[in-house]
């Protein structure tokens, strides 16, 4: 019931808010034909892996991102498992002892490295998968490795530790400066946010981040279980990064992709956008920021 239910206000907000008429989002395929959650339900249902890619400060995705979780839990009869960017490799042990009620929510939320929005923005899902058993993978790359690539290339990930290396890909990383993603980061210099970097190994630094998700992705897959991931759109957009990397990995699963954009106009999808993913989640740009 509460599934039907959540379905139902997604119909309702998407056609008309408030009885005003205003459209938050619209949900498009690739190739820009209209399309509705409840068929995005049945192809995440039907699928190994959903690689949700998300606004990080965007409430239409992460409310989505919940609805999805709750209405494939049930869907999959609780055969789901959730993984995210929001989380690093090494703070594995902290989730598991949070989802399996060994340690308090006040001592996991002090201990591991939340995200600033984690309280509005993940905690939802994670206290979901708290309550009903359902197992949260750390995917992403310690952000300490992630730099060290940033500032020096691959070359600087020998030098870690066996311990260390149990947190990132197994080395040698594939990299393939051409792909368009990774080829368009070098041409703007890169990635502010990194730090000390030298944009020249920037998008080994993303690509190491693609390929560990990826990896412990992989990892982690249960035969008849959904493993829905949930990070930065740009990291699966096109078909690139994380979607490359799992395909490498394990070619035969059956992936689905989903993306979020913003667009002024909502009555159709900019050509820009198209093919950016099976579905993609176009939200008005007059959209509230939760930071």
């Amino acid at each position: 019931m509460k599934s039907i239910f959540s379905y139902l206000i997604v119909c309702l907000i998407s056609v008309n808010v408030f009885g005003q008429g205003i459209q938050p989002f619209v949900i498009f395929d690739k190739n820009g034909n209209v399309s509705d959650f409840q068929i995005v339900v049945k192809s995440a249902a039907s699928s190994d892996l959903v690689l949700f890619g998300e606004l990080h400060d965007n409430p239409i995705a992460h409310w989505l991102e919940r609805v999805l979780t709750e209405d494939l839990y049930k869907t999959k009869s609780g055969n789901l498992i959730i993984g995210a960017e929001m989380f690093e490799t090494d703070n594995q042990l902290l989730l598991d002892e949070y989802i399996n009620g060994l340690i308090s929510r006040q001592r996991f939320e002090a201990e591991a490295k939340l995200w600033p929005n984690y309280k509005t923005d993940y905690k939802p899902i994670v206290e979901f998968a708290k309550e009903n058993k359902v197992k949260v993978i750390a995917t992403n790359v310690p952000r300490r490795y992630a730099s060290m690539v940033a500032g020096g290339g691959f070359d600087t990930l020998k030098a870690l530790s066996p311990m260390a290396k149990s947190y990132i890909a197994p080395l040698p990383i594939e990299f393939d400066i051409n792909l368009p993603g990774y080829k368009k980061m070098l041409a703007m210099g890169g990635m502010p946010s990194q730090g000390h970097s030298n944009s020249e190994y920037l998008p080994m630094a993303q690509a190491l981040k693609d390929a560990t998700m990826a990896h412990n992705i992989v990892e982690n897959l249960i035969v008849g279980h959904t493993f829905i991931h949930f990070h930065g759109s740009y990291h699966s957009n096109n078909f690139e990064g994380i979607y490359w990397y799992v395909k490498r990995y394990k070619s035969s699963l059956k992936v689905l992709t989903i993306a979020t954009v913003m667009q002024e106009d909502l009555s159709s999808l900019y050509d820009e956008n198209k093919n950016l993913a099976d579905y993609i989640i176009v939200v008005t740009d007059k959209m509230t920021r939760t930071y």
